[in-house]
């Protein structure tokens, strides 16, 4: 996963881009955290797709959304990728009780427990 900061130079204006056209479309004001992976592969063409895998976060909650990206002369096209079994899951939160759950367990064994969230994973 590579951090906002970390995000290549010939990656950042498409990432940015699909920000911008999810937002759009989806109503929301998210912002771009970083990616999860890029298809570096493909990125030396013009105009090769590239899939990135963005993290969004708008406010506590944050996402992954996984994005086509075309470039047609200097204008970027977009479409969604549906990622089979992603390895970061779309919602980066546990499912709902799983963690309540553990929660009840682990202080049951233990004085007090830390908890560490850090970009989507628990």
């Amino acid at each position: 996963m590579q951090l906002n900061a970390d995000i290549p130079a010939h990656l950042r204006a498409p990432a940015e881009a699909a920000v911008a056209w999810l937002n759009e479309n989806d109503g929301s004001a998210c912002q771009l955290t970083g990616l999860v992976q890029s298809d570096d592969a493909h990125s030396s063409g013009q105009h090769a797709d590239l899939e990135l895998g963005l993290i969004l976060c708008e406010g506590d909650l944050c996402t992954r959304a996984d994005v086509r990206v075309g470039n047609d002369g200097g204008r970027y096209r977009f479409a969604r990728v549906a990622a089979a079994s992603p390895d970061i899951p779309a919602l980066l939160d546990p499912p709902a009780g799983v963690r309540s759950n553990w929660l009840d367990e682990q202080l049951l064994k233990h004085d007090f427990i830390l908890l560490l969230f850090y970009r989507g994973r628990w």
